[in-house]
Formats: structure tokens, sequence, C-alpha cells
């Protein structure tokens, strides 16, 4: 695959970012020139990508646009505006994103980790501990902390009874919390045998952690609004770093890497903005601009246009509600060495634009394409090699590993 696009001039100038990018970014498509056996495999898992996107978003149309985004929620949103974007225009990320406190209780329990994968050297726990999470702006904390299962933060961890180990945490897509596809999308019994651990990271308000009469896991994330949205980022951050502390404190965990899928991927690279200790970061298609991205996709993109007409609105107005979470917003912690985008040509729910989007952000970190889509992963097995081969080069894994390591 070509990308022509390796030498081309940046999509963001300086300046805010929300203003800076194209006002059709959300309508441009990102250009691969691609032999005719790559065309006709990428066109084929784009398609269910489309049909897929098309579920997806009927889903919160009716599901979560009612509730959130309609003109109510956005005069309150707009009332909200101020607080975020003044946090967001300042750049720094530490104003939104607090430090974690210190000495959170991590509850650990022997758990059966799946069906598929149960190594005999071997500890499978389930972790959770009370999150602390505050929300940022007060109007939120009723609404928010009401949702009792939410503000139990939860993980599954794989430890090697030898350890302390190298330790990778994978955080999973948009309703996609299921542990048994986790396992496989990003090939964790591949990687502990490579002599990892692992840990699985829940998302706010997804699996457990869902909301009360939530339709699907994932819904209360985006049904409450774009002020919900930005403090659920917030909480997936801090959480995390609760994590991240006591994997080193109480695991000995000494290099501890983050990669997610979707939007996991976004967390990623919030992650990547805030958290200065990882080993490393890899999103895997993530998204980026959450705002722009709504828009392609349909009906709620139509529904989503109008909205903003009734409230007067535009584009870069919607884009500045969420900046605040924003991995655009923020330079990363991380020196450009230690990051990595991994894109699907054909990804037609976080299109190839957005890895491309947050590689010009990230000082055109490296970058590796696979011929699939967002749930067709052609060529798996390449990336994730590509990945191995970047932990090797940090020094995350020995080159020993890499040898003498199983196939995907």
């Amino acid at each position: 695959m070509h990308q022509s696009y390796l030498r081309a001039p940046p999509l963001l100038a300086d300046g805010l970012w929300w203003e800076q990018l194209d006002r059709d970014f959300a309508r441009t498509e990102e250009g691969f020139e691609l032999a005719l056996a790559d065309r006709l495999r990428v066109g084929a898992a784009a398609s269910v990508d489309t049909v897929l996107r098309t579920i997806g978003a009927s889903m919160i149309s009716s599901m979560a646009l009612p509730l959130g985004y309609n003109p109510i929620q956005l005069r309150r949103a707009v009332r909200d505006a101020e607080l975020y974007a003044e946090i967001a225009e300042s750049g720094d990320a530490k104003r939104f994103f607090h430090d974690p406190p210190s000495g959170v209780r991590v509850r650990v329990r022997k758990g059966r980790w799946l069906p598929r994968f149960e190594p005999e050297d071997g500890v499978c726990e389930a972790l959770d501990f009370d999150s602390p999470f505050q929300p940022v702006n007060p109007s939120q904390h009723r609404s928010y902390l009401r949702h009792g299962g939410n503000r139990v933060a939860r993980a599954r961890m794989l430890r090697h009874r030898d350890g302390p180990r190298p330790t990778i945490v994978a955080i999973h897509g948009f309703t996609a919390d299921w542990y048994l596809i986790n396992e496989w999308v990003f090939a964790l019994p591949w990687f502990y045998r490579m002599g990892c651990d692992i840990v699985l990271f829940t998302l706010p308000f997804h699996g457990p952690r869902q909301t009360k009469l939530s339709p699907f896991s994932g819904h209360g994330y985006f049904a409450g609004g774009t002020s919900r949205l930005n403090e659920a980022v917030a909480q997936s951050v801090l959480d995390f770093r609760i994590l991240f502390d006591w994997l080193q404190r109480e695991r000995g965990a000494e290099q501890i890497g983050v990669t997610g899928m979707s939007l996991g991927g976004f967390t990623t690279s919030m992650l990547a903005s805030v958290e200065s200790r990882l080993a490393f970061a890899i999103p895997n298609v993530p998204v980026v601009s959450l705002a722009d991205l709504v828009l392609e996709w349909q009906p709620i993109g139509v529904l989503l246009r109008a909205a903003l007409s009734t409230m007067g609105m535009e584009l870069a107005d919607a884009r500045r509600l969420v900046a605040v979470s924003c991995p655009l917003t923020y330079p990363p912690v991380l020196p450009t060495k230690r990051l990595m985008v991994v894109g699907g040509v054909g990804d037609r729910l976080a299109p190839p634009k957005h890895s491309r989007l947050l590689w010009d952000h990230w000082g055109r970190c490296r970058i590796h394409w696979f011929p699939g889509s967002h749930v067709i992963h052609m060529d798996r097995g390449a990336y994730l090699t590509e990945m191995a081969r970047f932990m090797v080069g940090l020094g995350f894994l020995p080159q020993s590993e890499l040898s003498a390591g199983d196939s995907v």
C-alpha cells in the first residue's frame, strides 16, 4: 500500500484544532493506492463496517440522541462549554485529568479467566476498586455519581506465577467489553506466552459498570450528552492511573504499556497525553475527533446537523464542546519513539483519516496499516508482529521472545 501523505503537509496548522481542522473533514476520504487484490479485500471488509455503522448509528439515534443531544440538553451543554473550553484552550491536561489519589484499595479475587485460555503457569484474577472520581464540572456531580455500578472500577489480570513481568493493559472498544472477544482481538495468549502479564480494563458505563436499564453496554458513556462524555473520559483516565499505580506498587510491574481498540484506542491516545510513565501507547483503529465521527454515521449525522442548525451552532462549536477530552487538544507526554498507531485501510467505523490525524499530531510516529476494516482485521498477524517488534525495540520484550514466539 502506498501512502502519499507521508510527505504531505500536516492536517492541522498551529492554533486551536477545533477551529483549524477542515470543516469538511467528515466528508473527506483518505487516499490509498492499492493493488487490485487489496482493493477487493478492503472493499469487502469495508462493506461489513458500513452495515454495522448503520445499525449502530440507528441504535444511538433512537436510544442516546433523544436523551443527551436534544436541543434542551445541547443548551445545557453550551452553558457548560465555557468551563470545559477554558481548560482546553489552556492546553494543560493536568487541569482536567487530575493526579490519582494514593493508597486506593484494590480488591483481588481469584477468577476464572476465559474458557479458551487458562495457563497452568499463571494466576487469573478479577480486580475492582471504588473509583474516587469526582466530575470536574460541579453541575455534573449529582447526575454522574448517581450511577452506582459505574463507581466501581473493574479489570481482569492474567499474570505469571514467577512475576513480575512487563505488563500490557488492553482497553476494549465501545460496547465490546466481552472478555472472550478481547482475548482474540488483542492476541492475549500470544503476548502472555511471550512473557507478558495481561490486564483487561473495563471502561466506564460498560459491562458491570453500565447504568440501570441500559439497553446495551456503553449506552451511558454517550447518552448523557457532551458533558457526560467529557467526564467519562476523565474517569477512564483516572481509573486507569489508579490501576497503574497498583500494578507498580503491589505487583511490582516495572514496565506497563497500553493498547486499545476503537474507543479503547481513543482512551489509549488520551493516556499518552497524561501518563508519562507508560512504556508505550498503541491505539488500534482509534477514533480521534468524536464530533466529526458522528457526522459520518447515518442517520445520527443528519439528526445532529439539524440539532446544531436549530441551535445556531457551527461544527467548530460542536468540536469545542468535547475538546477538553480529545487527545488533539494536548501534546503527548510520551516521546515519539514510544508511540505507535495501527489503522485499517477499509475502516468505516473509525475511518483511516482519524489514524492519520493522530499520527500527524504525534509527530508522525510509527504507523502500520492493515488491509482490513474496523471489525475484520485482515493480516492481523502482520500488525501484531509489528507491535511486538516495536516492544522489542523499546526493551519491553527481549528479542529472544519474538524469535521464539508462537504464530498468532
